[in-house]
């Protein structure tokens, strides 16, 4: 059975596995999750200055790997699984070229934040996020679908732009205001180029002041930012802001509602979300559904109708994939239901019931685990 271990750096061996990326504070990977420890790479590690890491320890259940392994579906139940499968709604979809051009694009904007073509930069990456969003005439988002890079922080930038874009296209937002979503959620953590990599990196719990550090970052993005006069002010106030809460309890200015950008409040959502379901060094994962129903409860701090935009705009369980169900069976996707995100319409692999998951009372506690 693998476990995961924090150990300081100072007692790390060589042949131990690293469970945890570590990154510059351009968010470039210096030494890959997964990577076997040696003599140079323990030394590198701690010349950096990293405090502790977390560790592999252990190996995979056999049973485990055997309970991955591809389901046996009887071929009545895949008769009437195609028969009533319903496609999801289009979906923004990145060329393996574009995503290696984008993950590149990020890396620079994050290496040079004074360089010249920083703002030239910033809009050819969001050019290609939009164009994306243009040819699949995209209305939502699978976010499994949308990895760029194993690099958090380009991967996190990319994935809340291209969230925050097609939040605000369904909420209506014009296109001109779309993309400047999308070059504000691009830029939104850019504040983080400015912190030091031991604070960034680092997998136990800050101290004070280093979480006051940490908290600065849309401070300092915005003072990236507020000089370049080609870009709007809600795009910086995108930036500053995307940290804010309705009920004033947010940072770095703690401003409530109506002083709260627009942008800002989209961004705030895809941020949130995509940071619940990403591994960090200091955190695990949170399931989809998990991060789902965290946002929902958020009702103080979030913006209501910004919040029902986001809920109709991600894909939580792509038509075709496979779920776990309360009753213990397992079951395909056949449906999703823009109103009912955690929801969607299912087919037992082994009974080949269909579940109404969102209309049926008879279904009403049955949930996907």
């Amino acid at each position: 059975m693998i476990k995961r271990k924090y150990i300081a750096a100072r007692i790390i061996q060589p042949g131990m596995i690293i469970d945890q990326s570590i990154m510059d504070r351009a968010g470039r990977v210096l030494i890959a999750r997964g990577t076997c420890m040696d003599d140079y790479l323990i030394a590198s590690l701690r010349k950096m200055g990293v405090p502790g890491v977390y560790i592999r320890e252990g190996e995979e259940d056999e049973e485990k790997k055997a309970d991955a392994a591809e389901p046996v579906v009887a071929p009545a139940v895949q008769k009437k699984i195609e028969k009533l499968k319903v496609e999801d709604r289009a979906k923004v979809r990145l060329q393996e070229s574009v995503k290696e051009r984008v993950a590149e694009g990020v890396q620079y904007l994050y290496s040079d934040t004074d360089s010249e073509n920083f703002t030239d930069a910033t809009k050819s990456i969001t050019d290609d996020l939009m164009k994306a969003i243009s040819d699949n005439d995209a209305i939502a988002v699978d976010i499994s679908a949308l990895k760029v890079s194993d690099e958090y922080t380009f991967k996190h930038s990319v994935d809340v732009a291209t969230m925050a874009m097609i939040v605000a296209r369904q909420h209506g937002l014009a296109k001109e205001r779309i993309y400047e979503i999308g070059i504000s959620g691009l830029l939104h953590d850019i504040g983080k180029s400015k912190i030091p990599n031991e604070v960034l990196n680092k997998a136990g719990k800050l101290t004070d002041e280093e979480f006051a550090l940490m908290k600065k970052h849309s401070l300092l993005g915005y003072e990236i930012l507020k000089g370049k006069d080609n870009l709007s002010i809600s795009v910086k106030l995108g930036v500053l802001q995307h940290h804010e809460k309705n009920n004033g309890r947010g940072y770095p200015l703690g401003v409530k509602e109506e002083q709260i950008d627009l942008y800002a409040k989209i961004i705030s959502v895809a941020d949130i979300y995509d940071a619940l379901v990403t591994e960090r060094p200091y955190k695990k994962a949170f399931s989809p559904r998990d991060a789902v129903e965290m946002i929902m409860a958020m009702t103080e701090e979030l913006d209501i109708n910004v919040m029902k935009s986001f809920l109709e705009s991600v894909i939580l369980y792509p038509v075709g994939c496979d779920v776990e169900l309360s009753t213990g069976e397992k079951a395909r996707v056949i449906e999703n239901s823009p109103q009912y995100v955690l929801r969607p319409k299912v087919v037992g692999l082994t009974t080949g019931r269909v579940y109404e998951l969102a209309t049926d009372m008879g279904c009403a506690n049955v949930i996907i685990l």
